[in-house]
Parts: structure tokens; sequence; C-alpha cells
């Protein structure tokens, strides 16, 4: 197989619209949750420590919270038909892509630094329309000018 197939394949799977969620944004997620034969959806609050293949169709987040005193990683793909929607509810200053470092600290020490940004326009998703071109060929009409 090519590797055009395999993209556009990867490209079938992507979601129309995704939003723009970066290391340290403090983020909500909401899951489909399958219990038996029922769907329930499922919120998970926590900050964004690592940001993987963010242009991929494969595009995965890691998010980190702490639970009576216990310390709870979550892996999501971004495009998982599971992952109902994804909100950024806080924006933090960092210096790099892997928070990993976080993991030792706790209290004081594990804070970032909040920084301004526009919520809605972080939030309110575009659906990114995608452009078919098609070969149609117009005769083309000639102006004679007497």
């Amino acid at each position: 197989m090519s590797f055009s197939i395999l993209k556009q394949i990867g490209d079938a799977q992507k979601k129309k619209a995704v939003v723009d969620v970066r290391s340290g944004d403090t983020v909500k997620v909401t899951q489909k949750i399958k219990e038996g034969g029922k769907f329930r959806l499922q919120t998970f609050e926590g900050v964004v420590i690592r940001v993987d293949r963010k242009e991929s169709h494969t595009a995965r987040i890691v998010v980190r919270k702490v639970t009576s005193g216990v310390g709870v990683e979550k892996s999501y793909l971004i495009h998982s038909p599971l992952v109902e929607k994804i909100e950024v509810t806080k924006r933090s200053k960092v210096r790099r892509n892997n928070l990993t470092y976080l993991r030792e600290r706790s209290g004081k020490s594990a804070r970032l630094a909040a920084k301004d940004f526009d919520r809605a326009a972080v939030n309110n998703v575009e659906v990114k329309e995608v452009e078919v071109v098609e070969a149609a060929e117009e005769p083309a009409e000639e102006k004679v000018e007497a």
C-alpha cells in the first residue's frame, strides 16, 4: 500500500472540528462510557501534560489530575468517536511540551502560572470544510466587439 492511500484513510477518520489543546491547559474531557447496552457521559478535568502528533489522525493528549492525594493520568485520542467534547477551562504559561516533571511535584510547586486567553474563541470550534476541486471544463465565452 502506498503512503497516499494510508493518508487518505487516516484523514477520513479525523473529526472535522477539534479544539486547539496545548500543554499546560486545564481541560474538561467528556467521554462516552459503555455500560451494558447503554452509553453514559463521564467528564475528566485535569492538566494536559503532553500533546502528541497534533496534526495526525492519531493525535493524543495526556491529562493528569490529583484525586485524594493520588495522581491519575488518562490518555485520550482526540479524534476518537468516544471522545465527545474537549473544553479548555484555563491556559497556563509553560516552556516545554512534555510536563512530566509535575508527577514529582505537589502543592505549590506543582502550580502553573495562568495566562490570559479568550476562552469563548478557543472553545468555539468551527467545522473545517474540505474543499473538493472538481475538474469541470466549461466553454469559455468570448466577447467580440464590433
